[in-house]
């Protein structure tokens, strides 16, 4: 029997750090609780192959061209939503992406796919953002309208909320989408690196 799986994060006193995870409670989507019996991932949440299809979504990225999730399919995702005029969390994050991705080449090297969570994002910005943070070559940033992003976000269960002050609280969460669209990972920033990498390596060596 399927259980739903709802994973929160408290909000800290901090601007811009997470303000709740609901891995897809929103749409009512069923969880199954991560089981120690499965092949160990270090997620927060982990899901069996199959058990939880990844929603698909189509967005264009920073050079204009149109990304759909489902044409991704072969390799794994690393799926995030970030800010890329935040000052704080985000380039935590984007620091934490590099050095879990850098070990990693050929099968195990996943596409690095985020979705903006900021309407003020621009392709100048996130490249801007980019090179500060040192995100690994190769990266996806997706932007959109709200009427177009906003949807994303709900089906992924990030919270997103401007604040009076210009600034952007969201969920600091992620997901591991492997190669056959599934979602096998979620996880809270701050995270370890060497924990992603590991699951990355392990998704590439499934058959």
């Amino acid at each position: 029997m399927r259980k739903t799986f709802v994973l929160a994060v408290a909000s800290a006193a901090v601007v811009g750090v997470a303000i709740g995870l609901l891995l897809h409670n929103e749409l009512g989507s069923s969880r199954a609780l991560a089981r120690p019996a499965l092949p160990s991932l270090y997620g927060e949440a982990t899901w069996r192959s199959r058990e939880v299809h990844a929603p698909p979504f189509q967005l264009r990225d920073q050079h204009g061209r149109m990304v759909r999730l489902t044409a991704l399919r072969g390799r794994a995702v690393v799926l995030a939503f970030m800010d890329s005029l935040c000052t704080s969390e985000c380039p935590i994050e984007a620091a934490q992406f590099a050095a879990a991705l850098r070990p990693l080449a050929g099968s195990a090297e996943p596409r690095l796919v985020v979705v903006s969570v900021n309407l003020a994002d621009t392709p100048a910005s996130v490249a801007r953002a980019a090179r500060k943070w040192h995100l690994p070559a190769g990266f996806e940033w997706l932007f959109g309208t709200h009427a177009e992003l906003a949807p994303v976000w709900r089906a992924y269960g990030i919270a997103v909320r401007p604040t009076k002050d210009g600034d952007v609280e969201h969920s600091d969460a992620f997901y591991v989408v492997d190669r056959n669209g599934d979602e096998r990972a979620g996880f809270i920033s701050p995270f370890i690196p060497g924990l992603l990498t590991r699951d990355l390596r392990r998704l590439a060596a499934e058959t």
